[in-house]
């Protein structure tokens, strides 16, 4: 998962109102690191829309379906130490994948294993630093 994460694109202290506004972040980040072009987040919001991307543990995974706008395959985690609202679950960590064919498939499937172990769920939702962040990921 080394090879899809940017440092730049882990962000641990930041706020959001709202889920739509989480994920805006989320594509924001993917967008400021080259990963996908602007198009990407309405793309996200539309995702997010057809169904929650919140996979428990107060993780969510938002992600779009519109390919042509991702310019390689990336993720971010951002972090929302304060929390919110996710249509009734409690998120504190985002992972934006943007994914060119289908290696969303694979991301999804490592995140999940991650996610699946409570203590490096747990580590991943109280980072304080990236090079935690991105131990937990690898």
């Amino acid at each position: 998962m080394l090879d899809v994460l940017d440092r730049r694109a882990v962000l641990l202290h930041e706020r959001a109102a709202d889920r739509e506004e989480a994920i805006r972040r989320c594509g924001r980040v993917l967008v400021e690191t080259g990963a996908v072009a602007e198009p990407y987040i309405q793309a996200m919001l539309e995702r997010e829309r057809s169904i929650s991307t919140y996979v428990g543990e107060g993780v969510a995974i938002p992600h779009g379906v519109s390919r042509e706008h991702v310019l390689r395959d990336a993720i971010c985690v951002v972090r929302f130490p304060e929390g919110l609202d996710w249509d009734g679950e409690r998120v504190t960590v985002c992972v934006g994948i943007a994914a060119r064919g289908d290696g969303h498939v694979a991301l999804l499937a490592q995140l999940a294993e991650i996610l699946l172990d409570p203590e490096r769920a747990r580590a991943l939702r109280e980072a304080t630093d990236v090079d935690t962040v991105i131990k937990e990921l690898t």
